[in-house]
């Protein structure tokens, strides 16, 4: 069910791993089976290939970026629900910016050791010459695995600025869970 731009993504960050296997989480529960990960099983990281790149350039539609997860334990773990993910702006006038969740319901994910999986970012990019007050220059991301409280510092990478919706009920800046 992955898109193309996210296998892609996947293949430019799994070099000797796989990518993580989805089940529906009512079949993942009937079974027993590896336990959650937790933040220190983990590695995280911006997906850098060029088609998983954010096009944070254009400012006439919404563009993604891929975050990933490699379970770098020795044991298999599972994966499940909505990163935490608090943007951190470079302005003074930013601050932080905890992105609301997608209506896509997440799936269980089973990670063996050296898997990968990633979730999407999507983003509304604007113009330079927006005005500060209507525009989020991110600088920092604070990633928090699912149903975890210990938080990865990514650097965000790609430059741009995002339309400040910050307080919107419904914004155009938001994420999906673990798998899309």
């Amino acid at each position: 069910m992955k898109s193309k731009l996210t296998a892609m993504a996947l293949a430019a960050v799994v070099v000797a791993g796989t990518a993580a296997t989805a089940i529906p989480a009512s079949a993942a529960s009937a079974k027993a089976g590896p336990t959650r990960c937790h933040t220190a099983d983990l590695k995280a990281g911006f997906a850098m290939g060029d088609d998983a790149k954010p096009e944070m350039g254009q400012t006439k539609k919404q563009t993604q970026a891929y975050i990933w997860f490699t379970n770098r334990s020795k044991r298999t773990c599972t994966l499940s629900g909505f990163a935490g993910v608090d943007m951190i702006g470079a302005q003074k006038t930013d601050g932080t910016w905890s992105l609301a969740r997608s209506s896509k319901k997440p799936v269980k994910m089973i990670l063996e050791q050296g898997d990968t999986v990633d979730f999407s970012i999507t983003l509304l990019p604007v113009a330079r010459s927006t005005p500060q007050k209507e525009k989020f220059v991110p600088a920092t991301f604070l990633v928090t695995p699912p149903n975890e409280t210990k938080h990865f510092t990514l650097k965000w990478p790609f430059g741009g600025q995002i339309l400040k919706q910050d307080g919107a009920t419904h914004p155009a800046t938001y994420l999906n869970p673990v798998g899309f």
